[in-house]
């Protein structure tokens, strides 16, 4: 499981260093792709492929199902570590979050997300604000 919040920079060839946390659990081939809300989504190869038997098992037929699993496997790509836990980002998922430098990763239970920095902070001031609302409507359960 992926949890916690961590502030990371991206240098000028896209290359940014994944928290030792995460790591381990994202093993040394893992996908990154296009998140909700403006994020990168990273996924563990093994979380990776539920997710992709997920988005094939939607209705072809539906051009809303056709959508969002064009918006999801388009911008996927493989990646790795290299020695010093970096990972290259390539500019089309750069450009689509905004990463330009100063960036917020995240652990999300099965997936990491990797936000801008000015993305994550309005983001969060926004979401903090409703937080107790959107619980009540979503969870069933005390915390």
């Amino acid at each position: 499981m992926f949890m916690g919040e961590y502030q990371h920079t991206i240098d000028e060839k896209g290359r940014m260093i994944i928290p030792s946390k995460f790591r381990d659990a994202l093993g040394s081939n893992f996908v990154v792709t296009r998140g909700l809300d403006q994020c990168l989504f990273v996924y563990p190869r093994t979380e990776w492929e539920v997710l992709e038997q997920k988005l094939k098992a939607l209705p072809l037929m539906k051009s809303d199902a056709r959508a969002f699993t064009r918006f999801f496997f388009s911008g996927a790509t493989e990646c790795e570590l290299d020695k010093q836990g970096r990972v290259n980002i390539p500019n089309n998922l750069l450009q689509y979050s905004k990463l330009d430098k100063d960036c917020v990763v995240l652990g999300v239970s099965n997936r990491v997300e990797i936000w801008s920095k000015d993305i994550w902070e309005n983001y969060f001031d926004q979401s903090e604000e409703s937080f107790n609302e959107i619980a009540e409507k979503l969870v069933d359960f005390d915390f």
